[in-house]
């Protein structure tokens, strides 16, 4: 799937590409908080934005307690979610997720090379207009992982839990 956005990167490299409309579908109150959700966004937002996309929009960032308001009956989860029986906001793992893109990868920031050694790691990462550099990285294994993380010459260890996501911020 991700390889069919290399492939249109390459062929129109002058073209600005982005995911629209992502979503989890057949929404289920009781499964709101589940793991799984952010996880999905995160896979997906890491290998669109390795592969040449240049953002990632979430379908609807706010629904209600029965994954609508929806026209047609496709009820979704959504990173925010208003209970209007008790006025509350519950923000889902997809929220969290989103954040470690959104508040770490600046406008105008340019993708630089980010590789893992380890195969359950996934990592994107970028330079800011500040000159910081963000990368976020991924664990979606069932055990926690201790990497190297190298900039240039430097490295230091670090350890994420299991179904994580963290961001290194240099």
């Amino acid at each position: 799937m991700f390889e069919n956005v290399r492939r249109v990167h390459e062929s129109y490299p002058d073209k600005v590409l982005l995911l629209t409309e992502a979503t989890v579908e057949k929404f289920d109150w009781s499964q709101v908080q589940r793991w799984a959700n952010g996880e999905r966004y995160g896979t997906s937002i890491i290998n669109d934005l390795n592969n040449g996309a240049s953002g990632w929009i979430d379908w609807n960032m706010l629904l209600d307690e029965t994954g609508g308001p929806n026209h047609v009956g496709n009820y979704c989860f959504a990173p925010i979610h208003a209970d209007t029986r008790s006025g509350k906001l519950v923000y889902t793992p997809s929220y969290w997720y989103i954040g470690h893109f959104s508040k770490f990868l600046r406008p105008g920031a340019t993708r630089v090379s980010a590789a893992s050694s380890r195969s359950n790691l996934l990592a994107t990462a970028f330079v800011n207009k500040d000159g910081t550099l963000a990368t976020v990285v991924m664990n979606p294994s069932d055990k926690e992982i201790t990497y190297n993380y190298y900039v240039g010459t430097a490295s230091t260890r670090v350890v994420i839990p299991a179904h994580a996501i963290q961001t290194l911020v240099h």
